[in-house]
């Protein structure tokens, strides 16, 4: 002891800053929370360059992200559509515990305030604040953010080249290069905040709507794509042919493939989506360049995650809402300073309810008791690390898929399945259900489905009491 404090004085008399002897170190100040940049998108799906999925795809700044941290190739949303997705990953709740299934379900009353993730890290001392899409729609409740912002769309102008909007609901045509996107102002707000120095840790949530129909993007980002050069993404003739009922009501062959069919415009849709894609890419580029110029980014976690797949054609389907790969997979990748290692690839299984629990975790907080989700931080230190959890996606009432890294398996509520070898048919062309060699395996699979599950609850306007059955089509249209 004598001699320790000999040196400390010796020190200050040269005037050289002492460094603390070992038996001192508990007396300094523990590090500060990591600051957390949330990066949700809309609509994307697998067709992101580093997944391989989609060739012709340009995205460079999502892959440079992917470059920058750990990106999971294999996961999966809650539920294949926009507010149920993004209420169970944001509140930690799966869909088939909240009943909150659709759309047109304001999750509001059945989630506190408290429970949500932004709220609690409010109450652990968190600024939280965000732009653009987080939560779906309508259901926001601004009363759990610091500051929100919420970009107006402005007047967009159809480019000279555009036949028309598109094809019935799925819309889609390039717009002239001065027409504006609201997305642009969720960057700007990002790139704002990151240049900023905080008082006290920060969530920042920052919220993409494109690639999210209508698939209107300046021509530019068109250019991109010649039409001639368009690929059809791969289909079989007669894919639903194994399918069982259930399936088929989901897929609604008879809807947006038959009219896409009948138009002749395959091309030009997906065209349109390709171009949506890189927009975003754009956005997400600029908003990487301000976080590797932040003054804050060795303190700083970045989790990028889509909210859930698209079939463009797909097994005779568009949009979401199915619980086969392509309407239940999307990027997922995580940048943190001190426990990702750059460029690496994790081909676990795993899915978004993931999100609030690893947060609290490397943010040093304890994991709410009501969260389901699991843990991934042993994969984001070693994605090679065993992993036996597969993911689970939920769609309306007892309709469930469950995914491990070889097989999914979907059991609906009428009793239908389906079950699919990922490794051999990655494109999910052959049901294997019906064989009774693979009854031991559904058996096994099936004991991931949720034991607790909320019935279907009555369509709500936002912030009303009353039943509002037309309340569907509103939510047809955001989908």
């Amino acid at each position: 002891m004598l001699r320790s404090r000999l040196l400390w004085v010796g020190l200050l008399c040269f005037g050289m800053t002492p460094v603390l002897a070992a038996d001192d170190s508990a007396k300094t100040k523990s590090p500060t929370k990591p600051n957390i940049l949330f990066i949700a998108v809309d609509d994307l799906n697998h067709w992101v360059g580093h997944l391989g999925r989609n060739k012709q795809v340009k995205t460079p700044n999502l892959d440079r992200l992917a470059k920058m941290g750990t990106t999971f190739t294999h996961a999966y949303c809650a539920a294949p559509v926009c507010n149920p997705s993004r209420a169970a990953l944001m509140s930690g709740l799966l869909p088939s515990t909240t009943g909150v299934y659709e759309n047109n379900t304001d999750w509001r009353p059945r989630i506190e305030r408290g429970l949500t993730l932004n709220g609690y890290l409010h109450d652990q001392g968190y600024w939280v604040g965000a732009s653009g899409k987080i939560y779906h729609g309508n259901y926001e409740r601004d009363a759990d953010w610091d500051s929100y912002e919420h970009p107006k769309s402005a007047k967009q102008t159809l480019d000279a080249s555009a036949k028309n909007d598109g094809v019935g609901g799925i819309k889609f045509a390039p717009l002239t290069n001065d027409s504006g996107v609201p997305d642009d102002k969720t960057t700007d707000w990002a790139i704002a905040e990151l240049g900023k120095k905080h008082d006290k840790p920060v969530f920042m949530g920052v919220g993409f709507h494109k690639p999210h129909m209508p698939w209107n993007v300046p021509r530019r980002y068109y250019d991109l794509y010649p039409l001639e050069s368009i690929e059809l993404p791969p289909h079989l003739k007669d894919d639903l042919a194994d399918i069982p009922p259930a399936g088929i009501k989901m897929a609604k062959p008879d809807g947006d493939h038959r009219a896409m069919l009948e138009s002749g415009r395959w091309k030009e849709a997906v065209q349109g989506y390709l171009a949506a894609i890189s927009y975003l890419d754009e956005q997400v580029g600029k908003v990487l360049d301000a976080y590797e110029k932040s003054p804050e980014r060795d303190n700083t976690i970045v989790v990028f995650w889509g909210d859930h797949g698209w079939h463009l054609g797909e097994k005779e389907h568009w949009r979401k809402v199915t619980l086969w790969e392509e309407g239940t997979r999307a990027p997922f990748i995580w940048i943190v300073p001190g426990v990702t290692k750059p460029g690496t690839r994790c081909e676990r299984t795993v899915d978004f309810m993931s999100i609030y629990p690893t947060l609290c975790d490397l943010a040093g907080l304890p994991i709410p008791k009501h969260v389901e989700g699991v843990n991934i931080k042993p994969l984001l230190a070693d994605p090679t690390a065993a992993w036996d959890r597969p993911a689970l996606t939920t769609y309306h009432f007892q309709n469930h898929a469950v995914r491990t890294e070889q097989w999914r398996y979907i059991r609906y509520a009428n009793g239908d399945e389906e079950l699919y070898d990922e490794v051999n048919d990655p494109l999910e062309y052959k049901n294997l259900a019906k064989l009774p060699e693979h009854a031991a395996l559904k058996e096994k699979l099936a004991k991931h489905f949720p034991t607790v599950n909320k019935p279907e609850m009555p369509d709500k306007e936002p912030g009303s009491g009353k039943n509002k059955g037309k309340n569907k089509q509103k939510a047809a249209a955001e989908e």
